[in-house]
């Protein structure tokens, strides 16, 4: 299995149209994908790319509360690590910084399934989930998680804008997750499993695709005159 050492992020490109060979489960039950198994993979080349073409995470916990919560952050990913972003006030560090589990989903949506039938009609879609618990990072590595997740991104954004001071840094909080225990469900490709009487109905069925692209930059009601669009942004257009 590829290592590979950081993400590339870009927007959400569709995933050829192929359904991943399905790698040997883990020995984790919780990682063990079991509905429409065919579909996972727990290789780390899939489980990357999935992460590192996505924005956002959901990360469910239980609260002090005891009420199940999800909640979304930013995040980005190096190695085997992900950086979940957070405020030092929130549930979410709250909790999870006690040594509390947790699960991170991350999903991209690709199209419509649609099928002749209601009942069978679904999505193509990629999406990772990630089992652990996390730890809050302190002094350097807080600041070298907060460039991971800035060049997650939009990569190259952090060093073109200005650091963080030291007040925003002790409002801000950053957890990092091992991703010793994660799978990934990919699903491509048209209608499946449809009646041979279906098939015969003069009903369109296929494949509705569709893409998460970078649309044209609109400044900020307060950018100075003659500021133009930095070199990370431009260089992202150029990846549209």
């Amino acid at each position: 299995m590829s290592e590979n050492s950081g993400p590339a992020s870009q927007p959400n490109a569709s995933p050829p149209n192929v359904t991943p060979p399905n790698v040997t489960p883990p020995d984790s039950a919780a990682s063990t994908v079991r509905r429409e198994a065919h579909l996972a993979t727990y290789s780390r080349d899939s489980i990357y790319q999935v992460l590192d073409a996505g924005y956002l995470a959901h990360v469910g916990i239980i609260a002090a509360d005891g009420r199940p919560t999800v909640i979304p952050t930013l995040f980005g990913r190096e190695g085997e690590v992900l950086y979940l972003h957070g405020s030092v006030a929130s549930r979410l560090v709250r909790t999870l910084a006690g040594g509390a589990d947790c699960s991170v989903e991350v999903t991209l949506v690709d199209g419509l399934v649609l099928a002749r039938s209601a009942f069978l009609h679904s999505m193509n879609y990629r999406s990772v989930v990630i089992f652990g618990r996390a730890r809050r990072v302190e002094d350097s590595e807080q600041l070298h998680a907060l460039k991971v997740i800035s060049d997650h991104l939009l990569p190259g954004r952090w060093e073109e804008s200005r650091q963080p001071s030291e007040t925003e840094l002790r409002q801000t909080c950053v957890l990092a997750l091992s991703m010793e225990e994660a799978s990934a469900k990919i699903r491509t490709g048209g209608p499946t499993e449809e009646e041979p009487e279906d098939i015969a109905l003069p009903i369109w069925a296929g494949e509705l695709p569709f893409e998460t692209t970078w649309g044209s930059p609109i400044p900020a009601a307060d950018l100075a005159d003659g500021v133009v669009e930095s070199a990370a942004v431009q260089a992202g257009l150029r990846r549209r």
